[in-house]
């Protein structure tokens, strides 16, 4: 990205799910989904001016299509690391990549000083329309600084239990249309799942940046209002923790502001 992360770590948000997190010297990208359309979906704000440099380690949540973007990851070249769900090596095998690490819920891998831990998430990982018997998970991230990445998932009682300490919440906040279906969450139960476990801070995900062909003006407020109704819900459920809305290409630290 250009930038200098700060001793606390950097965080920066290139839209829907794919963030770049830096921390103790290690670049993970997350979830890369950089083109400007994606099957029925278009990108709804600018893309993002600087492409992430080549990362340490890229996380794949799951197989969606919205989250594992198969040119978007061949961009960084078909050797990067890759960190994925049961289920997802043989796909990825087959188009050429050649360091997938499949990981089940509770199993870790170091990558340099920051451990990546596989947690679960409550959502159908299967890759319509042909995918099954393919996980979904959400990772915790553990170095200096801790880090949650959701993925998508719905709330679940057991996050307190996964997600002790947590400095910094990715959490997904709704989704790329006008509902949502099963696995997800809206800002209301996004805020419900940040007072389980009470993240020092927490970063809207998953909102304002991939929309289906044909978005009419009566449903532009989905792009925008989801974050900022998390803030609100946020703040009711869960005050210690700070929310900050970024905007992609924006970036935070990760460490607290005082």
């Amino acid at each position: 990205m250009g930038l200098i992360s700060p001793p606390e770590g950097l965080l920066t948000f290139m839209g829907h799910a794919s963030t770049v997190i830096e921390l103790d010297g290690v670049s993970l990208v997350t979830d890369p989904v950089l083109r400007p359309r994606v099957a029925h979906l278009r990108r709804r704000v600018p893309a993002v001016a600087t492409k992430p440099r080549s990362p340490d380690a890229v996380l794949i949540s799951h197989p969606h299509f919205d989250h594992l973007d198969l040119p978007s990851l061949t961009g960084f070249g078909r050797d990067v690391p890759i960190i994925a769900p049961t289920g997802t090596l043989k796909l990825l095998s087959r188009k050429g990549f050649t360091r997938v690490e499949e990981l089940k819920v509770g199993q870790s891998l170091a990558i340099g000083p920051v451990m990546v831990t596989a947690v679960p998430a409550e959502h159908d990982g299967r890759r319509w329309p042909f995918g099954r018997g393919r996980d979904a998970v959400g990772y915790l991230i553990e170095g200096s600084r801790s880090v949650y990445f959701a993925g998508d998932t719905d709330i679940y009682d057991e996050m307190a239990i996964h997600l002790p300490e947590v400095d910094l919440a990715l959490m997904p906040v709704w989704g790329w249309g006008h509902t949502l279906g099963p696995g997800h969450m809206d800002p209301e139960r996004a805020a419900r799942a940040t007072a389980l476990f009470r993240p020092r801070l927490a970063v809207p995900i998953h909102w304002g940046t991939l929309f289906p062909v044909g978005l009419s003006r009566w449903r532009r407020h989905l792009l925008e209002a989801p974050p900022r109704d998390f803030a609100k819900k946020v703040a009711d459920y869960s005050p210690a923790t700070e929310v900050r809305v970024l905007s992609p290409g924006g970036s935070t630290g990760i460490g607290p502001t005082s």
